[in-house]
Parts: C-alpha cells; sequence; structure tokens
C-alpha cells in the first residue's frame, strides 16, 4: 500500500495522521492513539490537504475517515489551543486565526465533493464529532458516543455544526449536546440521522472499507454531481466564519483561560467571577 508524503503549513511532516491512496479511496487516519488522537494544528494541516487533495486528484474517488486506538478523537488538542489562546492575547486575532490549520480543514471538509466514509470508535469529542456532519455515511461502533463539550470549554462549536447539527437532530437535542455536554450513543446516533450504522467494534474497519468500496465503483461523475446537489457548500461558509470569529475571541476570553487552566491542574473550573 503507497504511503504518501504528507505535508502541512511550513513543510513539516507528521506522523500523527497518515494518508494512503489504495483502489480510489483515500484513507486519512488519525494515528495519535497515545494523546487520544487530540488534533493539533500540524495534524489539522496534514488533514486539509488530504481533503483539498481529494477533490483535485481524479485517482480519488472516495475519502475513508478512520483513527487508530481506542478512540475516534477526543478533539482539539487542549495544550495546543492553550498557546494559541495566550498568541491571540497578545497579537490581532484575525492574524492569528488566519494561521491556524484547523480553519483550512473545516472549510475543505464543508466544500468537498468527493464522497466522505467515516468509522468512529470510542468517544469522537468536539471536532471529532463536527467533522462528521460533512461525512455521507457514518458507521459507528457499539461504544461510540458523540460528545461536544464546547461551552463546557468556554468556547463555540464549529465547522457549521450551529447550523448542520439542530438542521440534522433538532434544536433541543442539538442544545443539549452542546451546552449540557449530554454524550450521544452510537444507537441514538442513528435513530437521529448522525449515522448510518451501528457494527460491532471488531467489525468497524471491514464495514466502513467495504462502503468504501462499494461507493468507489460508482460512476464518480454522478456521485459527485449528487453529492454537490445535496450539499448547499456556498451557505457553510459564511457560517463557519461566523464561528471563527466568536470562537476566536472566545479562546482569548478569560472563560476559557480558566477553562483551559482547570483541565491541565485536573481541577473543577470556576466561572463565577466572570459575568
Amino acid at each position: 500500500m503507497a504511503q504518501e508524503p504528507m505535508h502541512h503549513t511550513g513543510h513539516e511532516t507528521t506522523q500523527d495522521v497518515v494518508v494512503e491512496l489504495q483502489d480510489a479511496v483515500l484513507t486519512i487516519t488519525l494515528n495519535r492513539s497515545a494523546k487520544k488522537n487530540a488534533l493539533t494544528d500540524a495534524m489539522y494541516g496534514t488533514l486539509a490537504g488530504a481533503i483539498e487533495r481529494a477533490d483535485s486528484d481524479a485517482a480519488v474517488r472516495v475519502v475513508l475517515l478512520r483513527a487508530e486506538g481506542d478512540l475516534f478523537s477526543a478533539g482539539n488538542d487542549l495544550s495546543d489551543f492553550s498557546r494559541l489562546a495566550e498568541q491571540i492575547a497578545d497579537r490581532p486575532a484575525s492574524g492569528i486565526t488566519g494561521q491556524m490549520n484547523v480553519w483550512r480543514f473545516l472549510h475543505a471538509l464543508a466544500a468537498c465533493t468527493t464522497p466522505i466514509v467515516a468509522a468512529v470508535q470510542g468517544k469522537a469529542v468536539g471536532v471529532g464529532t463536527t467533522m462528521l456532519l460533512h461525512a455521507d455515511y457514518v458507521v459507528l461502533a457499539e461504544e461510540a458516543q458523540l460528545i461536544t463539550p464546547f461551552v463546557d470549554l468556554a468556547l463555540v462549536p464549529e465547522a457549521a455544526s450551529t447550523l448542520l447539527l439542530p438542521q440534522r437532530i433538532g434544536h433541543v437535542r442539538a442544545f443539549a449536546m452542546f451546552a449540557l455536554a449530554e454524550p450521544m450513543a452510537a444507537e441514538d446516533a442513528v435513530a437521529t440521522g448522525l449515522a448510518n450504522r451501528v457494527v460491532p467494534a471488531e467489525a468497524l474497519q471491514d464495514t466502513a472499507r467495504q462502503v468504501a468500496a462499494a461507493l468507489a465503483a460508482k460512476p464518480a461523475g454522478s456521485l459527485t454531481a449528487t453529492k454537490r446537489l445535496m450539499r448547499d457548500a456556498e451557505a457553510l461558509g459564511p457560517v463557519i466564519e461566523r464561528e471563527v470569529a466568536v470562537f476566536t475571541e472566545r479562546l482569548a476570553g478569560p472563560e476559557a483561560r480558566e477553562a483551559f487552566a482547570a483541565f491541565a491542574e485536573r481541577r473543577s473550573p470556576d466561572f463565577s467571577p466572570f459575568s
């Protein structure tokens, strides 16, 4: 299986995301299981490049998004985000925001016309869940949980999820996921339209690969045209930008600093000083 070189902004490489093309399926694997597949800026750069490639390389007919280890992703790497928060506090947010690969990745996902299959085991936290709103076929392991604790971190949701999640599962369920960080179990995710199938953990990867192979055998032009018609990608860009603006503002604010400090110090945060 040929492994492609992985580049992100700055032309460094990371083994934390592995990108492989075989039989027209571009498999993107989160490979930082020792850190619960928490996503760093470097990883976002590799992810963004892979998604952009999927839409520009005729050899790619399907994207398969998967992860090594016991859980899909713990979300953003909080130590990475803490450093960004410090930088934003010192400089205009717009300059920092433009350098963050996460936004490039989210815009690439929103614009992608290549079908995306996702295989999810364990917890999918924060962006680990919101990225699934841009997948076209989602397979969950039986014990999978979707969790979006943005408010707990004094942040706001991203990836156009403030539009897509209520649209998919209704306002009240989406609010409970965002504001109370209520986990959604795999069976509920299928029932509410966030996923296609639940399978035993040992069958997850094979099932997702079979779906990806079936899609890769379809007429590619028809498939991408169908996806393009089903998604209003142009409407998602402005939503992502609105979320980015508020997210970045909150990231540099006192509530987020307290949330990150509490996480690092393994204590409960105290938001009472902040109005």
